[in-house]
């Protein structure tokens, strides 16, 4: 069965052209124009994944999400937020609301169409059996409960957050380009660079004892990021 796409968006034509182009990647596809209406759709049509847009009457895309979130349970539903805006504080918002993925409009549909197809093929691999909790240094990790504790504490980690950390944590001492941490923690082939920024300073904020000058996940000038386990 083709995986089931809900877009909501206000705009119709955005609603048209994104359906024409998912459907045909083979996916099929059903749009709500408001807060209310995604609401409805999606217990009445259970989605496999969202497209929506932040901006919305009735209700706006933040509280859809977390109520899309919400009605989920404990399985996870991707969504893939739409922003006007593309302010780094809007994509943050985004990304603590639960969202996998975002795109700032104006956008190519065949790029939101790969972008879909990127993060279905990531929450069918996550799927897959997952490793057994492991203790790195300070941190204790536990996938299958998507918890990480510091020192006994669990941290408060958005999805983003957990699967970058964890990521580190189980390669300590390599470093990373910002476009390898996407392609292998996001399953995306290219994107906006600065997701990665975003989520590495959030991260140092709540996983560091001083953000300003981490110990752990330190910056590797003119490559990218390295997470060190016992640090000097």
């Amino acid at each position: 069965m083709n995986a089931r796409i809900l877009v909501v968006d206000d705009d119709l034509t955005i609603g048209e052209v994104v359906g024409e182009y998912l459907r045909d990647a083979g996916l099929e596809t059903r749009h709500a124009a408001d807060g209310p209406s995604a609401l409805s759709m999606a217990r009445e049509w259970p989605p496999d994944l969202v497209v929506l847009d932040l901006m919305l009457p009735g209700l706006d895309g933040l509280e859809v999400c977390r109520r899309l979130r919400a009605a989920h349970g404990s399985q996870a539903l991707p969504v893939i937020m739409l922003t006007a805006l593309g302010q780094e504080a809007d994509r943050v918002v985004g990304l603590e609301a639960g969202a996998d993925d975002y795109v700032t409009k104006p956008f190519s549909p065949r790029e939101l169409a790969l972008r879909v197809q990127a993060v279905l093929r990531r929450a069918a691999a996550a799927q897959a059996p997952l490793p057994e909790p492991f203790r790195a240094g300070r941190f204790e990790v536990d996938v299958a409960g998507r918890r990480i504790r510091r020192d006994g504490h669990a941290l408060a980690l958005t999805i983003r957050e957990f699967d970058l950390l964890a990521f580190f944590l189980s390669h300590p001492g390599r470093a990373f380009t910002r476009a390898q941490l996407l392609e292998q923690v996001w399953g995306w082939s290219y994107g906006d660079l600065s997701t990665v920024t975003v989520c590495v300073r959030r991260i140092r904020e709540k996983a560091e004892d001083d953000p300003a000058a981490p110990a752990h996940l330190q910056t590797v000038w003119g490559v990218g990021y390295r997470w060190e386990a016992e640090p000097r």
